[in-house]
């Protein structure tokens, strides 16, 4: 049996505004609607063109792996929005364990590289989160001040729905409440975050050789941080 493909039935998309509520886009004269037939309100018109560019880059079959900021907007207004709290609970139980603290035990190298990738992200948080964050060696969980992951966890509330889907792929995809958090506060660039989250895995291809499909693996991680991070730019309002 030939599996059914949705294919393009509009000539064009564009960008209309909603009103107080946000920006639509529409394909022809219809309003673009999400998978489960919510009306797909966006907070800014750079992100509505964005995701509208998306549907006008489809050929006659529609792929929606080539639209991930349609994707990352759809989870939003259904996934994110009616579970919010829950979303930023999650995320915020990130900074209890979060990779930038724990630190390996051999050899001097490995730590050597860690604590100057990482030291400066731990002060970053202590200074701009007012969250001090404690550092261990090993895989023995430490406890974090109490007061420090209240605060991580009122940075994660502050988002709206939006920033909070950005968050998401930025925390869980490297482990690091840290690394996202910094990505949205401009203190990092998602390339770089990628970079910083994978100091291990580098350590050990340099050791042992790649692998390619950790490789692979790996890069996927990496064009995933940087649509959530175009996610967010697009999604803030001047």
């Amino acid at each position: 049996m030939t599996e059914w493909k949705a294919r393009r039935f509009w000539a064009a998309a564009g960008v209309h505004p909603d009103g107080a509520a946000g920006w639509q886009v529409h394909l022809d004269d219809r309003p673009l609607r999400t998978p489960g037939k919510h009306a797909l309100i966006l907070p800014t018109e750079a992100l509505a063109a964005a995701v509208a560019a998306e549907w006008d880059a489809q050929d006659q079959i529609i792929r929606p792996a080539t639209m991930p900021l349609t994707r990352a907007a759809n989870a939003a207004i259904e996934k994110v929005a009616p579970q919010f709290a829950a979303v930023a609970a999650m995320l915020a139980d990130y900074g209890g364990t979060d990779l930038l603290c724990y630190r390996a035990t051999a050899p001097d190298r490995l730590i050597r590289r860690q604590a100057e990738a990482w030291d400066p992200l731990i002060d970053w948080a202590a200074a701009e989160l007012h969250a001090p964050l404690r550092i261990t060696h090993g895989v023995i969980p430490v406890p974090q001040p109490a007061a420090s992951l209240q605060r991580m966890h009122d940075a994660v509330l502050a988002l709206d729905v939006f920033g909070l889907t950005a968050l998401h792929d930025l925390v869980t995809l490297p482990g690091s409440l840290v690394l996202g958090l910094a990505v949205l506060r401009g203190r990092l660039g998602a390339d770089e975050a990628h970079q910083l989250s994978r100091i291990d895995e580098a350590f050990q291809s340099e050791q042992w050789g790649q692998d390619d499909e950790a490789a692979e693996a790996a890069e996927n991680r990496r064009q995933a941080l940087l649509v959530a991070a175009r996610f967010w730019s697009l999604s803030r309002r001047s």
